[in-house]
């Protein structure tokens, strides 16, 4: 009784602290209403404006001083929460009713508070080194004329003086490899029935026949289904491989991923998935990045590499202008570094391949006449032959010295484009050495040559077999080590996309192709993430509370290994990117959604056991679910029945997946028009009844609220029947032009206008727009915080494919021109819906169905206008269809697109360029600028984009191709589904603008911007608890003690897997993954209605949970393969701006 007094006491004690500041705020503001008695409303002269907006600057720059004292003051509550916890009383209802979270998310702040210093990273000159290589300003130099350049077609004539080598002897090392797509014309399954395995299996004989031979390997996803299938006498075997060096595994991903269209999230956690397999069953940690195929390079990529301990890494397919650049200017090795790293933290060493492809006639040298006669596999009687009419021949004694000159002089040639001695020679191609005949033909031969050139000392030539690290570790030693790190080699910073091989042939296509299976990678990764972090924070509460045997701990284990495994194979680089035969396509997409399937299973079971106020209560019975899935957004999913007439209100549980406390509007299908909504203390929830049109015309009924949860928090909400005052009736209006319309609807008013000339508009708090009353497109936004009004006009627009022979396919993009204008044949039904929750203006095209909508919530889901298009081309011939917002941003030639949603890379429309060479991968979002404003799209999944005119925005929704494009694929691009797409628009003014803006290879979306970005892709998920279980006690759950960080963002925490071997449990320890992100600060951060402030990147680990500690934490790579400098004592995580870091952490 004692302590609830104090605890009182002292509440109001802060509350009358707070009372007064303000009031010496609103003081200090002087603001004097009696100027205008009569009328509120009545606009203030500009004067007075811009002495309120000097006032508003300094109640700002108050609010972030205080800021430190608010949090101290914060900390000594729950400090004192915590001193009084064991005495505490309060409502039935769980620890919801214990914290401030109702309070607390009900008066967010006006202005976030960002700390001042958080701020200048953004503001942060680009520092250009010395030695540096910009690729924005290689493009600008390039003239991307394409000269036949000889024997090297695309590059030029490479000429040498044979004295060259004579103090310092050519080194080369000749790295067999085998590229095994996991799933490309055959699924995965059949790749390795018919080839992969009988590649592994060659492997192991054929190089214990001579320990000088080597091999490299890079897809886990293979390597694990064949380790699967050995014996342990074989497993042994490869370990002594592996011991001796002649084995190694490079980069050690689940796959060799896409780096355009994948999310960083799940790059991270295919490269997770594999290193931990190989941490499990061998051993091995990987030094050097391989990447033949992908195409085109993102610095994501490098990083992510760098951060999980690489120390080098090969790319391959770059545009064929900036390989003969990079070629002349010997910058082939250098140091990739990230745009935004002004030291050399990111460096990481990165070997460019100067030719047209990776197999064996483009890599011994500039040739590939005299290349292919050393590829032997081709020899006379075989499958292959080479297309220069030239065959190998076996070496001999007689012709060993004449081979080794030609040989030798395209090695040398090679070496030219290099600054060092030492080069580098890939022996291999696609699903090479799968008999052993081709391991005898390849290894015996060359053998032969290698012994003649090391036997001649004149030829100053040293030749063997190598890994790729045995390369690096040469390449290191000729250039880097003398003195350590000399500057030998250059500094390259930017990305390599648009790829193109040769011509025009722009591999810009892919960004787009098959956008239905690009939308379910992103569905089936917000349930991945989800469903981890929900079990992960389950086994430590089961860990706290005591054993439950009854949990269904190792099957949701392997339930989420399998999912993790999917997703990482759809990250290969002929999955994501729809350039796989049909077959195979659809043998992906059955695995995403299985996934998706399972993790619901996953997120449903965490969640029953989280919700259960009486722990002892809890009984796992897989026939008789406790919880359902009825996010509309998730698969799979229910109608709500409510029983009408009788109050028997169901339970909803809602899970919050993201680290921010989060006001955000859930829908479920329900039964009846007739429903309410109370939270589970009683208070009633706004919320609309809208009619769910299976065309656009007639309708069922759904329900939609606004739930307030805590970050990754379960909040709990009844719904019952309601004979009156319960959910708001959404209200709608129909156009036609030229009329024509018949709309039959129950429990709805509908009004059908005769005149249908005006503007259409919604409305909500921050945002008004009108839309055309022939289209109902978007034509005009207005911001109402500070009145400004924008020309956005949404259009779309077809592309054809050229009447040249070489056509667009699913990589390449080869336009017929500029876009024509969408024209549908027939007048669209516009429909308009007006609600308490939200608004809409639907229309319906014959080719898009399109949906603009306007939310009726302060912060940020009210922020921006959610696009939603369903698109739908399938009776199309060579045609693909594009969105654009054509605005009066004044942009230039300027844009800006993501990379793998972790960076923004600046973009510039050249002119010299053609079309299909401007358009960009956009994983999560783009925008166009100009001082003054900033106009941004984001995305819910990943599609081309360009800004190809001034003040315009674009992306290729869908593409259907009536031929191959003569890349390997053998077919179009035919298989079209009826596809969303999802977007938020956000209009934002810069707060502070410092005139013209400098380009420069940096910019940084807002916070509001980040934070949109995370709720567009990780929506709240719903379950309904079953009938059967509505009698059980339920309390919400509350795992963090305040929102993270603005700026931090919980990638994962993602349960490791027990190394003993107990049917694949999970172990105690979890990794936690955190990604720090810049931002721009000169944009508003007024009414974004989140709880949240800067930190400097700093958490305090004993204040983030509500009730779990953190056992131990280890800083650890991103992998979790090596452990970090910094001991296991943190009671503090920082994280620098753009850093993802990882701790291995147990929790209690």
């Amino acid at each position: 009784m004692k302590l609830s007094r104090q605890f009182t006491v002292f509440g109001s004690a802060i509350f009358c602290v707070v009372i007064f500041s303000l009031y010496l705020m609103l003081d200090h503001l002087q603001l004097d209403h009696t100027k205008s008695p009569n009328n509120g409303g009545d606009k203030l002269q500009n004067g007075q404006l811009s002495i309120l907006q000097d006032k508003i600057d300094r109640l700002e720059r108050l609010l972030s001083e205080n800021n430190e004292i608010i949090a101290n003051i914060r900390d000594s509550v729950i400090n004192l929460k915590e001193s009084v916890k064991d005495g505490r009383g309060g409502l039935d209802g769980g620890n919801m009713s214990q914290g401030p979270y109702l309070e607390l998310l009900a008066s967010p702040p006006l202005v976030l508070p960002i700390d001042s210093q958080d701020c200048q990273f953004a503001t942060r000159e680009f520092s250009k080194p010395a030695d540096g290589v910009q690729l924005l300003d290689v493009y600008d130099l390039l003239t991307f004329d394409n000269h036949d350049g000889g024997v090297w077609k695309q590059g030029f004539d490479i000429t040498y003086q044979d004295n060259e080598w004579d103090s310092e002897p050519l080194q080369v090392f000749v790295v067999p490899h085998s590229h095994n797509d996991p799933g490309w014309l055959k699924t995965f399954d059949d790749y390795y029935r018919d080839q992969t395995q009988h590649i592994l299996n060659n492997i192991v004989v054929k190089l214990h026949e001579d320990s000088r031979r080597k091999m490299i390997w890079s897809e886990i996803s293979y390597f694990s289904k064949w380790w699967d299938n050995i014996d342990n006498q074989k497993r042994d075997a490869v370990k002594s491989l592996f011991e001796q060096g002649q084995l190694e595994i490079t980069t050690g991903g689940w796959v060799m991923p896409d780096e355009a269209n994948s999310h960083y999230f799940a790059l991270i956690d295919q490269l997770l998935e594999g290193h931990q397999w190989l941490e499990r069953n061998v051993g091995v940690k990987p030094q050097t990045g391989w990447a033949v195929d992908p195409f085109g390079h993102s610095p994501t990529q490098a990083y992510l590499l760098k951060q999980a301990g690489l120390a080098n890494m090969l790319i391959q397919r770059v545009h064929y202008s900036v390989k003969k650049h990079f070629a002349s200017q010997k910058t082939l090795e250098f140091f990739w570094r990230q745009n935004w790293d002004p030291a050399s933290s990111t460096d990481i060493l990165c070997h460019m391949m100067p030719f047209y492809s990776y197999d064996i006639p483009h890599t011994c040298g500039p040739d590939p006449k005299i290349c292919c006669q050393f590829d032997f596999k081709r020899l006379p009687g075989g499958r292959v032959s080479c297309p220069w009419r030239v065959p190998p021949q076996p070496i001999t004694d007689g012709n060993v010295q004449q081979r080794v000159q030609m040989l030798l002089d395209q090695y040398r040639k090679k070496s030219k484009l290099f600054r060092t001695k030492v080069v580098m020679v890939p022996l291999g191609d696609d699903f090479r050495y799968a008999e052993a005949l081709e391991w005898d033909q390849q290894f015996q031969n060359y053998q032969k040559l290698f012994d003649y050139m090391n036997s001649h000392p004149e030829l100053h030539v040293k030749a063997q077999f190598g890994t790729i690290t045995d390369y690096f570790n040469a390449l290191r030693k000729s250039s880097i080590d003398p003195g350590h790190a000399s500057a030998s080699l250059p500094v390259v910073s930017g990305d390599f996309f648009t790829y193109a091989d040769r011509d025009d042939h722009y591999w810009s296509g892919y960004f787009t192709s098959r956008p239905f299976y690009k939308h379910l990678d992103r569905v089936l990764e917000s349930h991945l993430r989800a469903a981890e972090i929900l079990y992960s924070l389950t086994l430590a509460n089961i860990q706290r509370f005591g054993k439950l045997n009854d949990f269904p701990a190792v099957e949701n284990n392997r339930l989420l290994t399998e999912a993790r495994r999917n997703l990482g194979l759809f990250q290969h680089h002929d999955a994501i990117t729809g350039t796989g035969k049909d077959m195979v396509v659809i043998d992906y997409g059955t695995r995403l959604f299985h996934s998706i399937l399972n993790l619901n299973q996953v997120i449903v079971n965490s969640a029953h056991w989280l919700v259960l106020k009486d722990k002892s209560a809890y009984s796992h019975n897989p026939s008789k679910a406790f919880l359902q899935m009825v996010s509309k957004n998730s698969i799979g999913v229910l109608i709500l029945v409510l029983k009408q007439g009788s109050f028997s209100p169901r339970s909803v549980v809602v899970y919050n997946p993201t680290e921010q406390d989060r006001t955000s509007v859930v829908t479920v299908y329900v039964n009846t028009p007739h429903v309410c909504v109370i939270t589970d203390h009683g208070h009633p929830v706004p919320a609309q009844v809208s009619a769910v049109w299976d065309d656009s015309t007639t309708a069922s009924t759904e329900l939609s609220f606004v739930a307030q949860v805590p970050a990754l928090g379960l909040g709990l909400y009844q719904l019952s029947t309601a004979v009156s005052g319960g959910a708001e009736t959404a209200e709608y209006v129909f156009l036609r032009q030229g009329g024509g319309l018949s709309v039959n609807m129950k429990h709805f008013t509908v009004n059908i206008p005769q005149d249908a000339s005006t503007p259409l508009s919604i409305h909500n708090p921050h945002i008004q727009i009108w839309s055309s009353p022939t289209t109902g497109l978007m034509e005009v936004s207005h911001l109402k915080e500070n009145g400004s009004e924008h020309q956005i006009k949404v259009e779309f627009a077809w592309y054809g494919t050229t009447s040249n022979r070489d056509k667009s396919g699913a990589y390449l993009f080869l336009p017929d021109g500029e876009a024509k204008m969408y024209s549908p044949a027939r007048s669209p039904v516009i429909r308009i819906t007006k609600g308490s929750v939200f608004s809409e203006i639907t229309t319906t095209f014959d080719h898009v169905t399109h949906t603009l909508r306007l939310y009726n919530v302060q912060g940020v889901e009210g922020q921006a206008v959610e696009i939603c298009n369903l698109v739908d081309i399938r009776r199309e011939f060579n045609h693909e269809i594009a969105m654009r917002l054509a605005s009066d941003v004044d942009s230039k030639d300027r844009f800006f697109t993501d990379l793998n949603g972790f960076q923004i890379q600046p973009r510039r429309t050249m002119a010299k360029l053609p079309l299909q060479a401007n358009f960009y991968p956009m994983t999560s979002m783009a925008y166009i600028q100009d001082p003054g404003t900033r106009l941004t799209l984001l995305t819910a999944q990943s599609l081309g984009s360009a800004s190809l005119v001034s003040g315009q925005l674009e992306v290729i929704m869908d593409r259907r191709l009536n031929q191959d494009d003569n890349r390997g694929l053998g077919q179009g691009v035919l298989d079209n589904k009826v596809t969303p797409s999802t977007f938020r628009l956000l209009l934002e003014k810069r707060a502070k603008t410092d005139g013209g803006e400098k380009p420069s290879p940096l910019s940084y979306p807002s916070l509001l911007s980040h934070v949109s970005s995370l709720y567009l892709n990780h929506p709240l998920i719903s379950m309904a608890v079953s009938t059967e279980a509505q009698s059980l006690s339920l309390s919400a759950f509350t795992p963090l003690a305040s929102s993270l960080p603005c700026d931090i963002h919980l990638v994962n925490l993602r349960s490791i897997q027990s190394k003993v071997n107990d049917g694949g449990g999970p172990s105690d320890e979890a990794a936690l993954i955190l990604h720090r992100k810049g931002f721009d600060c000169a944009f508003s951060n007024r009414n974004t209605g989140l709880l949240c402030a800067t930190t400097q990147g700093k958490i305090h680990t004993e204040k983030l949970f509500s009730e779990l500690r953190f056992q131990s934490i280890i800083p650890v790579s991103l992998t979790l393969m090596h452990t970090t400098e910094g001991g296991s004592s943190k009671e503090e995580i920082r994280l620098k701006p753009m850093e993802i870091s990882t701790y291995r952490v147990q929790l209690t």
